[in-house]
């Protein structure tokens, strides 16, 4: 048996001012903080848990959950990798937007579907983020806006790579990432269709564990709260 451990960030600023982030680099708040704290305990308490990698994105929110676990649970030894592949969805011209006020422009249901759909895109930002931590990255494969289906598109290359070749080995992952960039690999991980995508919420800071056996398949869910 291996396991599989995803957890979102604590609490960002954005989140608690009620904002849409996706790239934009927002820290976690005080409550985030301490929730990320408390993720870190409860992994504690896992007993047959050892992970050999800690994958993360790019964004700090994510990058300081992962480091806050990590210091917590003695993991600050192991190999982190940071990759835009597990970024939250890139949400374009809503970043930034209070979403209430958001719901005000364009209507309830259409911000429903932009946020909770499939294939929904929202509207396009209008240039790419000026920003050095992509300055690697081919700016042709950058997005401007996203979908879940696009998230989940340029994200299930870097599990497979990187994070299913080491569970296929018995080794245990841990994965700290975003609420949308999780639901996406939640959705391919237990084969949810299309329309009940919209009802799976990922909590802050409630480590997902799965359980898997030789063949990656799942074999025990268990949310850590």
């Amino acid at each position: 048996m291996v396991k599989l451990v995803l957890v979102r960030h604590g609490e960002s600023i954005a989140n608690a001012e009620n904002i849409f982030t996706g790239w934009n680099d927002i820290g976690l708040s005080k409550r985030g903080i301490d929730e990320a704290k408390m993720a870190g305990e409860l992994i504690k308490e896992m007993p047959d848990f050892a992970p050999t990698h800690i994958h993360t994105s790019l964004l700090s929110r994510a990058i300081m959950t992962a480091n806050i676990i990590s210091e917590v649970n003695d993991f600050l030894y192991l190999p982190i990798t940071k990759t835009w592949r597990l970024n939250e969805r890139h949400y374009g011209a809503l970043r930034g937007i209070n979403k209430d006020k958001a719901r005000e422009i364009f209507g309830v249901e259409q911000i429903k579907n932009w946020r909770r759909g499939f294939d929904e895109v929202p509207p396009l930002a209008k240039d790419n983020l000026n920003d050095r931590r992509y300055d690697m990255i081919d700016p042709q494969i950058l997005p401007k806006a996203e979908s879940l289906h696009q998230t989940q598109k340029r994200l299930m290359p870097y599990y497979h790579e990187h994070v299913a070749s080491q569970l296929i080995q018995g080794k245990d992952q841990l994965i700290v990432a975003h609420g949308s960039s999780l639901r996406a690999l939640i959705k391919k991980l237990e084969s949810i269709d299309n329309h009940d995508i919209v009802n799976l919420e990922v909590p802050n800071a409630e480590p997902i564990v799965y359980t898997m056996n030789s063949e990656l398949k799942i074999i025990d869910k268990k949310i850590l709260s």
